[in-house]
């Protein structure tokens, strides 16, 4: 069965996204044009806004996900990029966690670091058991 749904994250730097699949152990493949999934739409779950049928499996970009079969599609939208997956495979759903928070989170905290820096910060990461937090400095 296919459920390719839209992760809920607008990303605007692709390098930030590059970074955040390091920090998690996926790998970015970049100029990959098909991503992994089941392969067909079955009409049982709604197509992600602004997707056709046609478009399904499509991007211009993937990430691998060790342990996992389907992929994510890196998909680009004006000057945005959109990540599609497939939510069937629950190998995938467990990686990336509830709504796909793990890369949302990853992806954050690479975007929030390379701005800093781009700035003239020095960021500084620490880590609890439940969070990240970032500290800037000059």
């Amino acid at each position: 069965m296919s459920h390719v749904a839209k992760i809920e994250l607008e990303i605007k730097s692709l390098e930030a996204l590059i970074q955040a699949c390091r920090r998690l152990g996926f790998e970015f493949v970049r100029d990959q044009k098909t991503y992994q999934w089941y392969g067909r739409w079955m009409g049982d779950y709604p197509l992600p806004e602004g997707i056709t049928t046609d478009q399904l499996g499509a991007c211009d970009h993937a990430i691998k996900v060790p342990g996992c079969t389907y992929e994510i599609g890196v998909v680009k939208r004006n000057s945005s990029y959109t990540l599609l997956w497939d939510s069937w495979e629950s190998a995938l759903r467990l990686k990336i966690g509830q709504d796909a928070g793990v890369i949302k989170q990853a992806y954050t905290v690479e975007a929030v670091k390379q701005d800093a820096k781009l700035k003239g910060y020095r960021v500084i990461e620490k880590k609890t058991d439940t969070a990240i937090r970032l500290v800037l400095s000059r």
